[in-house]
C-alpha cells in the first residue's frame, strides 16, 4: 500500500545533530522519495545518489555526507537499494557503509562503483557481510581495493550465504584473490553472478583460469561469469570448455579482451555442440579470425539451439567468416543477437547482413550494424548496441551506459531474479 515518507525531514535533523551542512544532491533525492506515491512496504525504494549526471551538475557525496545519510538509513525499513556510484567515498566512508550493512535490515542492492575505497575499506565492507542477511547485489567496480582487499571478499564468500551478485571488476585484484575466490565458490551456493574483469596478473601460466575451470566443473550454481582482460589464451579456454561440458548452470560467459585465437574458438565450437545451457557468449576483442568464426558457425548451424547471443566484435574476421555466421543464423532460429562491428566488412558481408535485417530474421535492436545503400551497393553502419554496454543482472539502479538491449536481461537472470 502506498504511503508518504519523511526521509528528508530526518536528514535535515541528522545534519543539525551532527553539525554537517546538507548535501543538495542527497536532499533532492530524499525530497523526491518523500513525494513518490508509488512507494510501498512490500517493494521499498532505491535511492539513486550517483555523483555523475549528464544533464545537471551534482555535488558528490563525501565521507561526512555519508555519515549523516547513514543515521537516516539505519532508522528506515523503506530503502532496499542504494546507488552511490561516481562519488568521493574513501575508506572512511566504507566504515559508514559497514554500519548500514550491519544495522539496516532491508537493503538488497548496493552500488559503490568508481569511488575511492581501498584495501581497509574493502575489509570493513566484507566483514560486515559476514553477518548481513539481506544484501543480494554488491558492485565495487573501479575501487582499487587491490589483491589484499579482494582476499577479504574471497573470505566473505566462505561465510555469507545471501549475496547473489558480486562485481569486483577493475578493482586491481590479483592471482591470489582469484584463486581464493574460485575455491570459495566451490562451496558457496548463493552467488549466481560474478564479475572478475581486469585483474592484475603477472604470470603467463593461466593458473587462475585453471582454478576457475575447476570451480565450474564442480557443479557451480553460477549463471553469469565475466573474465574480461585476463590475458587468457587457448590453453585457458580449453580448460574452461572441458569444465563446461559437465556444467548445466552457466548461461552467460564473458571472455572479451583476451588472447583467444582460432584454436580457442575451435574449443568453443565443440563446447557449443555439447553444452545445452550457455545462452550468451561474448568474445569481443580477441583474434579468432575467419577460421574461428567458421568453427562457431558450424556448431550453431548443426547442433546448438541454446545460444541466443554472440559477440565477435573486433576479432579480425573478414567476409568469409562473417558470411558463415550469417548463414548459421538462417538455419539456427534460437540465435537472436549478434554483434560483429570492428571486423573487415566486404560486399558479401554487407549484403548477407542486410538480407538478415531486411527479411526480419535479425532485428535492428539485436545487432550493432545497420544497412544502408549507396549506388546499388549495401554498406553497414555502426549502432551503439553491444553486450558490454550493460550487465544484464544489474538491477534498475544499475549500469551507467546507454543503448543496451535490456530485453536480453531475461536470458541471463530469469532463473534466479
Amino acid at each position: 500500500m502506498p504511503f508518504h515518507t519523511d526521509l528528508h525531514q530526518h536528514y535535515v535533523q541528522a545534519c543539525q545533530n551532527l553539525g554537517q551542512p546538507e548535501n543538495p544532491s542527497i536532499a533532492h533525492v530524499l525530497q523526491e522519495a518523500d513525494t513518490n506515491d508509488k512507494i510501498s512496504w512490500t517493494e521499498g525504494m532505491t535511492l539513486k545518489i550517483a555523483g555523475k549526471n549528464h544533464l545537471v551538475p551534482v555535488q558528490k557525496v563525501t565521507d561526512d555526507d555519508l555519515q549523516v545519510l547513514t543515521s537516516v538509513l539505519c532508522n528506515t525499513l523503506l530503502v532496499t537499494g542504494l546507488d552511490l556510484r561516481y562519488n568521493a567515498l574513501t575508506d572512511a566512508g566504507a566504515k559508514h557503509i559497514a554500519t548500514i550493512l550491519q544495522e539496516n535490515y532491508t537493503l538488497k542492492h548496493l552500488n559503490l562503483m568508481l569511488n575511492d575505497i581501498g584495501t581497509s575499506g574493502a575489509e570493513l565492507i566484507a566483514r560486515a557481510l559476514h553477518s548481513n542477511k539481506t544484501l543480494v547485489y554488491l558492485r565495487m567496480t573501479g575501487n582499487k581495493i587491490g589483491n589484499k582487499g579482494g582476499m577479504f571478499f574471497a573470505s566473505m564468500l566462505q561465510i555469507n550465504s545471501t549475496l547473489e551478485k558480486l562485481d569486483l571488476g577493475d578493482c586491481d585484484v590479483g592471482t591470489q584473490c582469484l584463486i581464493a575466490t574460485a575455491i570459495a565458490l566451490n562451496h558457496n551456493k548463493s552467488v549466481k553472478a560474478i564479475n572478475l574483469n581486469r585483474p592484475l596478473l603477472y604470470s603467463q601460466e593461466e593458473e587462475t583460469t585453471v582454478h576457475l575451470a575447476l570451480m565450474l566443473k564442480n557443479k557451480s550454481p553460477l549463471v553469469e561469469l565475466h573474465l574480461c582482460k585476463h590475458e587468457m589464451k587457448n590453453f585457458g579456454v580449453e580448460r574452461l570448455c572441458e569444465a563446461l561440458y559437465e556444467n548445466s548452470s552457466l548461461r552467460y560467459l564473458d571472455l572479451g579482451c583476451n588472447k583467444i585465437t582460432r584454436d580457442g574458438a575451435k574449443f568453443l565450437g565443440e563446447l557449443l555442440k555439447r553444452n545445452q545451457t550457455l545462452a550468451i557468449l561474448d568474445l569481443q576483442a580477441n583474434r579468432i579470425e575467419d577460421d574461428g568464426a567458421i568453427y562457431l558457425s558450424e556448431a550453431l548451424a548443426s547442433t546448438n539451439r541454446t545460444l541466443q547471443a554472440l559477440s565477435v566484435v573486433s576479432n579480425n574476421i573478414t567476409g568469409k567468416g562473417l558470411v558463415a555466421l550469417s548463414g548459421a543464423m538462417k538455419i539456427n532460429m534460437a540465435l537472436s543477437y549478434i554483434y560483429i562491428w570492428g571486423n573487415k566488412f566486404d560486399e558479401p558481408t554487407c549484403t548477407a547482413f542486410s538480407e538478415l535485417i531486411h527479411s526480419g530474421r535479425l532485428s535492428s535492436d539485436c545487432t550493432d550494424v545497420e544497412p544502408y545503400e549507396v549506388d546499388g551497393h549495401f554498406h553497414l553502419a555502426e549502432l551503439s548496441h553491444g553486450l558490454q554496454k550493460h550487465y544484464y543482472w544489474t538491477p534498475s539502479m544499475g549500469g551507467d551506459n546507454k543503448g543496451a538491449n535490456a530485453s536480453l536481461a531475461i536470458v541471463a537472470v530469469s532463473e534466479y531474479m
